[in-house]
């Protein structure tokens, strides 16, 4: 990447927020008047002549001003990635409207989503947490009729699975607690591989019911969270990247297909860390379904045990300032409720 100068830096800024605000080309004239530069419009139309060479800035028209490219967006976000944050009046507000939801889940994910989409104008895309490792917190048996139990197996986290088992023969309701008292004392807190090692039990109802557990933790641990909550798409069906190409429209397809979109989420977070934010900006050139969009995209939850995604996609002219502070609070936030959710199990 090329050195800029001091001067280039600060014109570079200016015309990349100006252009977010605008969505017109930025000109020397404009920049002199709106910022009351210290500058001849001449040496500006010089400095960005060298910032188009250096590939910071593109000329639409020959005679129209101009406007940034990927890497002149690469570089504003750069430079104010870690200082945006938000007003404190607006994190006690969401802060507010998150506690207010109380431990419903779904809730939490339209909350943000509809969050997400108010606060930086674009599309938000929130995944439900999904449980990375299973883990064992209780199982309760209840007779029913005749040979036939109701296993009712609740993983950390709060994930339920329930099932009617036949027994070889009758079985009553004490022997049944006392077996679920044995396995619970001996299986807290273990995960699915742990509790599988664990030596055959002697007691044969003990035994069967073990295997029954961990058939059911494995089915539990290849179950797919495909829950994906979306909000605000009208936000950006009427920016003039949306309204003028075919391309920037087809963008909004992936939209109305979930696994499609998933795949994508699931690939931009493979490597970054809870609580990590990432602004993907002209799909990096590896998505081509973001090509004439940016996305801003965060992890959230509790790392090995529970985890989801959340984002927010619009044009690369997106409200950087805004929509990067937002996501990371609001992943901040779900991260925290998440863990008291599990930790409170």
């Amino acid at each position: 990447m090329n050195d800029l100068t001091e001067r280039q830096k600060t014109l570079l800024l200016l015309i990349v927020r100006d252009h977010i605000e605008s969505a017109e080309p930025i000109g020397s004239k404009r920049l002199v008047e709106d910022y009351r530069l210290k500058l001849s419009p001449a040496t500006i139309r010089n400095e960005m002549a060298a910032l188009t060479e250096m590939g910071y800035l593109r000329q639409p028209h020959t005679s129209a001003g101009r406007v940034p490219t990927e890497q002149g967006y690469r570089y504003f976000v750069s430079q104010m990635i870690d200082q945006a944050v938000l007003p404190e009046a607006m994190q006690r507000t969401i802060s507010h409207q998150f506690h207010q939801s109380g431990s419903d889940v779904s809730q939490w994910m339209t909350l943000a989503a509809s969050i997400l989409a108010h606060q930086s104008q674009g599309i938000s895309v929130v995944t439900a947490p999904h449980i990375e490792q299973i883990k064992f917190k209780h199982v309760e048996l209840i007779s029913t009729q005749g040979r036939q139990v109701l296993m009712v197996l609740v993983m950390v986290g709060g994930e339920v699975s329930q099932q009617i088992l036949t027994l070889a023969e009758p079985v009553s309701q004490e022997r049944l607690s006392q077996t679920a008292s044995r396995l619970n004392e001996l299986f807290a807190g273990l995960n699915v591989d742990a509790i599988a090692s664990l030596p055959t039990r002697p007691d044969a109802l003990d035994q069967d019911i073990l295997t029954l557990i961990v058939q059911d933790m494995r089915l539990s641990a290849e179950r797919v969270s495909g829950e994906i909550y979306t909000d605000g798409l009208s936000n950006v069906l009427t920016e003039p990247e949306f309204i003028e190409t075919e391309e920037a429209r087809r963008a909004l397809k992936i939209f109305g297909e979930p696994s499609t979109l998933k795949d994508l989420l699931d690939r931009t977070v493979t490597e970054g860390n809870v609580g990590g934010l990432q602004v993907l900006i002209g799909g990096e050139g590896v998505w081509e379904e973001l090509r004439q969009c940016s996305m801003v995209v965060a992890r959230y939850g509790v790392p090995g045990l529970a985890t989801g995604t959340l984002g927010v996609v619009g044009p690369m002219r997106m409200a950087y300032a805004r929509a990067i502070p937002t996501v990371r609070f609001v992943a901040g936030l779900l991260s925290d409720m998440v863990n008291n959710t599990i930790t409170a199990e």
